[in-house]
């Protein structure tokens, strides 16, 4: 071969090659990109059922670290957590169904839903309001809980996508809906965001003064179903004062100290250390030590922290509510069908943190007012933020 036959030869070998390696970076940028791409916050729904001849849909919320939070119209429900665990394995840490008839199976304990028009118990199933007394549905023992018979859990509410992270939640309360007067305009907007928090935001108005209180009712495991029970995980609760209850779990309207109790959480303690002091578990409200002057600022008001030793996964809840309902779960029996995995949930498989005002209070004077009146606003904020430990 001739010295220009060679050079000719040598030219058209590095053109090929530099022609192969710009196709190769552009194939790498754009797995690149699509990895990108995948991890963007999104917003992505799916047909979940129907309910009174209304289309249920699910919607799932992914933020750029991959935590998912699937959220029903029907209830305003949350049927699934995913998070990582201390190893970065995702799971999900809900108790919840596989199937839409899991929801509204009989005895479903309020898994995951919006809770109201008044969270947790009226005593008796009634209260007195401008010199008038109201008439609940007594569906506790002769109480009212949770709502009534068709509470907030139970309506299909109207839906809003708002940019990539948040789902808005509205729903009408008709005056004398379940026994509660006015017209009240709920509003809840759920958003993930990308430091894996999942914020609930309430705010309600009415046209004539009744009694609210909102809440959230899942039951979290942070073992993502490995353990059967909570039983080991680490609680701790920003609450030195509590509200003792009679059998019926009503208020009796004092304030007792935790100090020298099992509701003494102001330290981490695993919930089954004093659990069987407790005859049937823990079911009751604390009163949260609220720190800082902003009312409108959650991060000023941490209410508990939740720790699983096992998966190293760890919880924080902040709100500006005043108290929380700890629930251990108690009564579950296992008899739930299409749970996730076909797990049975027995006793103590979740707990529940649900922040509220106080049980009770349009019976009880001396609590927190819980009236809303015409021309207010009610205005609430929780967040479940999750990392590792």
């Amino acid at each position: 071969m001739n010295k220009q036959a060679y050079l000719l030869c040598s030219l058209i070998f590095l053109f090929f090659c530099a022609c192969n390696n710009n196709n190769s970076s552009a194939s790498n940028e754009g797995t690149a990109h699509e990895t990108a791409d995948s991890m963007k916050a999104s917003i992505k729904e799916r047909p979940f059922g129907d309910y009174n001849n209304a289309p249920v849909t699910e919607f799932t919320l992914t933020n750029s670290s991959g935590m998912q939070a699937g959220i029903l119209n029907y209830g305003g429900t949350i049927t699934k957590l995913i998070v990582p665990d201390k190893n970065g394995k995702m799971g999900d840490v809900v108790l919840g169904f596989e199937t839409f008839s899991g929801y509204v199976q009989k005895g479903n304990p309020y898994m995951g839903a919006l809770v109201g028009r008044y969270a947790n118990r009226i005593a008796s199933a009634k209260f007195a309001l401008d010199g008038k007394t109201y008439k609940l549905a007594a569906n506790n023992f002769g109480n009212s809980l949770h709502g009534g018979n068709v509470g907030f859990d139970k309506v299909i509410w109207n839906t809003e996508k708002i940019g990539d992270s948040s789902l808005k939640l509205t729903y009408q309360s008709k005056d004398g809906e379940e026994g509660y007067p006015g017209n009240l305009n709920v509003q809840v907007v759920y958003t993930l965001g990308s430091d894996n928090s999942l914020k609930i935001d309430y705010t309600a108005s009415t046209d004539k003064a009744t009694p609210v209180n909102l809440t959230n009712h899942s039951y979290f495991n942070l073992s993502a179903g490995k353990d059967s029970t909570v039983v080991d995980h680490v609680l701790q609760l920003n609450a030195d004062k509590y509200t003792p209850v009679n059998d019926q779990l009503i208020p009796t309207g004092q304030i007792d100290d935790v100090k020298g109790t099992p509701f003494d959480f102001t330290t981490p303690k695993a919930i089954g250390k004093d659990i069987d002091k407790i005859k049937g578990g823990f079911d009751h409200n604390l009163i949260l030590s609220k720190k800082g002057n902003d009312a409108d600022s959650y991060r000023e008001h941490q209410a508990a922290t939740v720790y699983d030793p096992s998966s190293g996964r760890y919880m924080e809840v902040f709100t500006t509510q005043p108290g929380i309902q700890f629930y251990s779960g108690n009564f579950l029996n296992g008899d739930l069908q299409t749970t996730k995995g076909g797990q049975r949930y027995v006793a103590h498989a979740g707990l529940c943190l649900e922040t509220q005002h106080y049980p009770d209070s349009p019976n009880e004077p001396s609590f927190p007012s819980t009236i809303l009146k015409p021309g207010e606003t009610y205005r609430e904020t929780t967040v479940y933020k999750f990392s590792v430990k």
